[in-house]
């Protein structure tokens, strides 16, 4: 449908942030005209004394707040509808004030980094920063890769064009990309999945080569934008002192390169029972090997799945009923009455499923429900766990520690899963439903650890090159994306000739050095989802003191809280451990 077809109950109330867009314009405008005037007073005033200090954070807060909740409305306009102009004039406006003010800041980290260090661990230690403490100390950390004032004024400016590269994909993919129909349903990002786990097998290969075409028609503009990406990375990187891309990205969450290694080793441990997988995918369907797009069907056949959007609730909230009375009515209230959530998809919608909340605003949810796909299910579990995991971290800290990491969001999210997929599986009707839903929760650990882990590995492999000076061709993206389909996928599964296209169309990639995340957060999901499911009070408090911690501590020292140590292998090979149960009780059941 096109967007002024949904209906405004099915859409997020977005009228806590402004009540129209004239309210939004009017809001930015008064940002533009006096807050960046503001912050350029501020340079080289805010060190003169404690007292200046605490007064330059308190209002660098009310005004961070106001641009976030200002980029918030724009950003969730767009990403609902981006074939609107109006939608897309709104981001880049808001964008442009952004860049500007952050220009306009260059000066304070260094400036914050230029007092000595007996005035600095002061302040530390002064109990009027206890709210600043950890954003302190983390300055303090990064002081060695923050520039002069200058440099950062250039960093800052350059900081728009240096996002293009995403938004000209994401343009492309969501907006100009024409897939056309199968059987009289349109072929989009969204429902290639549905398409994917069809039973007739001519469909699975209609839509895999059709919406292929699409890509390979556009291969060497997709390659050069993933390319730009990749430089983009490198140049921020290298400028501010790192020894790569990948040692940047982790050193904000203080995650030791050693972490992303070890779990590319440990899946490529457990490749093996990936590999029986397949082979019993193939056995189950008669075949000597599938073909790639033969990977996500259902090998359950005959049983289908219906929920409206209501009974998908309902389903969730009795699935996360162990986490408390608390926490289910505040999520129902969010997915229903208060419209956290878009939900269905239209013309234009970004793909996919996100959460995005400030310190202010609800935590919204993007869904493109479809109520013949239980994965949908799953998504507003999943989605569901990272709003309700802002809204705790927002209502306990304060606004420099209420920010959590990606590193911890997964966790939070893929842990509703667990809770959904246990409650599924106790309450199936029979073996056959019991079946299908156990296959599918395969598939999902697959898709999350498995396969995240390997795009983890496949934007490692291209970084490497680039700052090695290989040149990053479409030929070579192509190349080592089908080196690692093959490793991943074993003897089992026949690639087409178009298999390593796939490796254009991620997203993701434009947020390099993030997919791993998803895997390590599945694996410390698992474990924690069994210790809350399987112990008494203190596990169930030990994590929601973590959904509560927010940005207090770094992401694996709040994990250890919780009760699970991501800086060992331990959590990873429990999760390939529990994999390979669960194939094997699906074995038994089919």
């Amino acid at each position: 449908m096109k967007r002024n077809e949904i209906d405004e109950k099915d859409t997020w109330d977005l009228t806590p942030l402004y009540d129209s867009d004239k309210a939004f314009y009017e809001a930015l405008k008064a940002f533009e005209n006096t807050k960046i005037a503001e912050a350029e007073a501020l340079n080289g005033k805010i060190t003169l004394n404690k007292e200046s200090l605490l007064n330059a954070f308190s209002w660098l807060e009310k005004s961070d707040i106001e641009l976030e909740n200002l980029f918030q409305y724009a950003q969730l306009k767009t990403s609902s509808d981006s074939s609107n102009v109006e939608n897309l004039k709104m981001m880049s406006a808001v964008t442009t004030v952004y860049t500007k003010y952050v220009s306009a800041l260059a000066f304070w980290d260094s400036e914050i980094l230029s007092l000595d260090e007996d005035t600095f661990n002061t302040y530390l230690n002064d109990s009027d920063f206890e709210h600043l403490k950890v954003t302190l100390f983390r300055l303090k950390r990064q002081k060695e890769h923050i520039l002069d004032e200058k440099s950062e004024k250039i960093l800052a400016a350059q900081m728009e064009v240096g996002s293009k590269a995403s938004k000209i994909f994401s343009d492309l993919t969501n907006v100009d990309f024409k897939f056309g129909e199968i059987n009289g349903k349109q072929l989009t990002q969204s429902t290639f999945s549905l398409f994917l786990k069809d039973e007739d097998e001519e469909i699975r290969k209609k839509a895999y080569t059709q919406l292929y075409k699409v890509y390979k028609d556009h291969q060497y503009t997709l390659a050069n934008t993933y390319e730009t990406s990749i430089r983009q990375d490198i140049f921020s990187s290298t400028v501010r002192g790192y020894k790569s891309t990948r040692s940047k990205k982790l050193f904000g969450d203080n995650v030791d390169e050693k972490v992303y290694d070890n779990l590319i080793e440990q899946v490529h441990n457990g490749l093996d029972t990936l590999h029986k997988y397949y082979g019993l995918r193939a056995k189950l369907m008669n075949k000597e090997k599938i073909k790639h797009y033969d990977v996500y069907t259902s090998l359950v056949k005959g049983y289908e799945t219906h929920h409206s959007y209501d009974q998908a609730v309902d389903l969730v909230i009795k699935a996360l009923s162990p986490l408390g009375e608390e926490y289910t009515s505040i999520l129902k209230d969010g997915l229903t009455k208060n419209r956290w959530v878009d939900k269905y998809e239209n013309e234009g919608k970004r793909s996919g499923a996100f959460s995005s909340g400030t310190y202010t605003s609800y935590p919204y949810i993007l869904l493109n429900y479809k109520e013949d796909d239980l994965r949908d299910i799953f998504t507003m579990a999943h989605e569901g766990g990272h709003s309700m995991h802002s809204y705790y971290s927002a209502k306990n800290n304060n606004y420099f520690n209420h920010s959590y990491t990606i590193f911890e969001a997964e966790v939070a999210s893929t842990f509703n899963e667990q809770l959904l997929a246990k409650y599924l599986l106790d309450n199936a009707k029979d073996d056959k439903e019991k079946a299908y839903i156990l296959g599918k929760q395969i598939d999902d650990i697959l898709a999350t650890l498995f396969r995240q882990t390997m795009f983890a590995e496949y934007e490692h492999i291209m970084h490497k090159l680039a700052e090695e000076g290989s040149p990053i061709t479409v030929d070579v993206m192509r190349s080592e994306y089908r080196k690692l389909l093959e490793l991943y996928f074993g003897d089992s599964v026949e690639l087409l000739e178009e298999s390593d296209m796939e490796g254009l169309r991620i997203p993701h990639f434009y947020s390099s050095y993030y997919v791993y995340k998803y895997a390590t957060g599945i694996s410390a999901a698992i474990a924690l989802s069994k210790k809350v499911l399987n112990g008494d009070e203190k596990d169930l408090s030990q994590y929601m003191s973590f959904l509560k911690s927010g940005g207090s501590l770094f992401p694996i020292d709040t994990l250890k809280l919780a009760g699970v140590d991501m800086s060992k292998e331990t959590a990873i090979i429990s999760a390939i451990d529990h994999f390979k149960q669960m194939i094997e009780e699906f074995e038994k059941l089919v």
